[in-house]
């Protein structure tokens, strides 16, 4: 100490005093304020030994940081955008192929139900949950019943992957394809005409005013006939342009197609607009009578002139598919989770093997 009891400075007097800016930062604590509050810029992870570097502008900092949290998030999405169409058109052709399908109308024969130029969708699940309904109106496959000098289909399983892609976007056009409404099921007992000029199901008259085209008769063509098992016996709206069941009674099965044919039920008319509305059965098929077996009649027609009647119908033009956002649109519905989810379990694959590392 000194003699005036101060105490002395534990350097010399001609030993230089210390720079507070050589002053050294002590880990997890910061450094020592210098001149002005000025603090040591390489503490507290700033600076080449701290981590990344900081500028003096914090308004560009942030800016930089979304800029590169943006172009990973670009970068991220143009990765999965090839995932996302491959599900998406994965799941469209599944829902096309095994759950709903829109066909183009190009013919009158089931006018006014169906007009020229409508579109209608097609359930495809329908008759997995319940039996073909006598009044359904079906889309079904012509080729070995109605159309026997078609070639078969080719069973390359690319060659069915080419037509289905087509179908997809509407440019596929199938000639074996036609729309009819169901009138007999198998063991049906079908006759035409009773003494007031009905169509019989059974010995039951049906009331068809409500879906046959104005000022037809139920079919100027006569016929009975017992439905073979497994086939069912089809007739359009407009009876007397519709190339159905009865101009084919020449052919085996006596003009009636096989269930097994059926490709899906009619359900809902999706354009043009104004033409929207479902497609359901008309009362008169909900007779209880018409379950009721009939053994009368046999397998054969019963009078009339089939040369007469082909000349009275049109071409039998089939129906073809069409163009429908529909499956497309499910498909992205469906693939935007399914692409989340596995991106998601990628992830949490990374992560699990960067902990083990």
């Amino acid at each position: 100490m000194n003699g005036d009891g101060s105490a002395s400075p534990p350097w010399g007097p001609a030993d230089p005093v210390p720079d507070l800016a050589d002053t050294q930062a002590i880990p997890g604590l910061g450094s020592i304020p210098g001149p002005n509050g000025a603090r040591d810029p390489g503490a507290d992870g700033a600076g080449p030994e701290g981590g990344a570097e900081s500028t003096d502008d914090p308004a560009a900092d942030a800016k930089g940081g979304n800029s590169r949290r943006s172009g990973k998030r670009r970068r991220s999405f143009w990765r999965e955008l090839p995932v996302l169409v491959v599900v998406a058109l994965v799941l469209a052709l599944l829902i096309k192929s095994f759950a709903i399908q829109a066909f183009f109308i190009p013919s009158a024969s089931m006018e006014n139900t169906l007009e020229i130029n409508d579109r209608v969708l097609i359930n495809k699940i329908v008759y997995h949950l319940r039996p073909i309904h006598r009044g359904d109106i079906i889309v079904f496959d012509g080729s070995g019943s109605w159309d026997f000098d078609t070639p078969p289909a080719s069973s390359n399983i690319f060659s069915k992957a080419g037509d289905e892609l087509k179908g997809l976007v509407g440019i596929s056009q199938d000639p074996n394809i036609y729309i009819k409404r169901v009138i007999g099921l198998p063991g049906d007992h079908v006759a035409c005409c009773n003494a007031a000029g009905q169509v019989t199901v059974n010995g039951v008259p049906l009331s068809e005013s409500s879906y046959l085209y104005p000022g037809n008769q139920p079919s100027a063509q006569k016929f009975s006939i017992t439905v073979p098992a497994g086939r069912l016996w089809v007739m359009g709206d407009n009876r007397r342009v519709s190339y159905d069941s009865r101009g084919h009674m020449g052919d085996p099965g006596g003009g009636t197609i096989p269930e097994s044919a059926v490709l899906g039920r009619a359900f809902v008319i999706i354009w043009p607009p104004s033409r929207w509305g479902f497609l359901n059965i008309p009362a008169t098929f909900e007779q209880p009578k018409l379950n009721a077996s009939n053994a009368a009649g046999g397998n054969a027609a019963a009078g009339g002139s089939t040369a007469a009647l082909e000349a009275a119908l049109d071409t039998g033009s089939p129906v073809r598919p069409a163009t429908s956002p529909l499956p497309l649109a499910l498909g992205f519905v469906g693939a935007v989770p399914i692409t989340w989810l596995q991106r998601k379990a990628r992830r949490r694959l990374k992560s699990r093997r960067e902990r083990r590392s």
